[in-house]
């Protein structure tokens, strides 16, 4: 067994006998997304339906005298990395341990799998949360919100739409930045993008990436990532000359001061802080200052 994972504090697995923790289903999306519409989250019904998909057995929901109350996903990216997301309580059953149930069951499901290292990235209310039961601070993000930035198309050549052979391309890019490939989830994220473009500086070399994604409160944009700030800019801004005006929401890593200064730059405001947590062992940590935006809490 991991030794971090036998860290757990002991009280994690019992539950009041009026909460139970079940596999999320498809009959239950319906109650996810109303649930997200409640907290105010961003993600879409698509989003939803993306997670069942990809982790079939790896969504929970919790319920309450058989009432659903709130949702866990996980997406396991390989043995050295899994991300937990969509932690989500509805406001007439917080305070009753469900949030802590479904994260104990998430992390135990994980540790079956073999997952060396989970992560999260938490708000202010849930990082209390988080820190009673072991999880570790890694960095902080800050989201950045902008009404509406229509910008001119980029005139580089060299940046291009996306095709659906560039998951494999950019692996080595993602595995630097984020420090494990997400190729399953770029190949499922960028057809349901409203914008994915890559910077090709030669024949099959991808030197930057990203998606600008429709959400149910604003267009979010990310993930991006590139091997310098130049690149990484560069399609920050092919990718908002697509936003068509629309409110924007960009969660940027606080280490990458590029990023961060662009945003202020153009009039984007700061929005609310966030920090990335670890539970366990941390084998490939990536390096944050070639994230110049993240793909989502819900997935990294």
């Amino acid at each position: 067994m991991n030794p971090a994972m036998q860290r757990l504090p002991p009280r994690m697995d019992r539950m009041s006998p009026s909460l139970r923790v079940r596999g999320l289903h498809r009959d239950d999306l319906p109650f996810a997304d109303a649930l997200r519409e409640v907290v105010g989250w961003n993600q879409t019904p698509d989003d939803w339906r993306r997670f069942l998909a990809l982790e079939p057995e790896g969504c929970f929901l919790a319920e309450w005298d058989g009432v659903p109350a709130g949702t866990a996903t996980t997406l396991v990216y390989g043995s050295e990395l899994a991300w937990i997301g969509m932690v989500l309580v509805h406001p007439d059953y917080r305070r009753r341990g469900i949030s802590r149930a479904l994260l104990g069951h998430g992390i135990a499901r994980l540790h079956e799998r073999g997952v060396r290292c989970i992560k999260l990235d938490a708000t202010p209310l849930g990082k209390e949360v988080y820190d009673r039961l072991g999880f570790k601070d890694e960095w902080t993000l800050t989201r950045w919100e902008h009404a509406g930035l229509p910008l001119a198309p980029a005139a580089d050549g060299r940046v291009r739409p996306w095709r659906p052979s560039d998951a494999a391309l950019v692996a080595g890019l993602d595995v630097a930045a984020f420090g494990i490939s997400r190729h399953r989830l770029l190949e499922v994220l960028a057809p349901q993008g409203c914008a994915a473009r890559v910077l090709e500086t030669a024949p099959d070399h991808i030197a930057g990436y990203g998606l600008l994604r429709p959400g149910a409160r604003a267009l979010y944009l990310g993930p991006v990532v590139a091997d310098s700030p130049d690149a990484g800019l560069l399609i920050v801004q092919a990718l908002l000359a697509c936003s068509r005006g629309e409110r924007i929401f960009w969660d940027i890593p606080d280490r990458n001061a590029a990023a961060v200064a662009w945003a202020r730059a153009h009039g984007f405001a700061p929005q609310r802080g966030l920090t990335r947590m670890v539970f366990g062992e941390n084998p490939a940590p990536g390096d944050p200052r070639q994230q110049f935006a993240l793909a989502g809490p819900e997935v990294g």
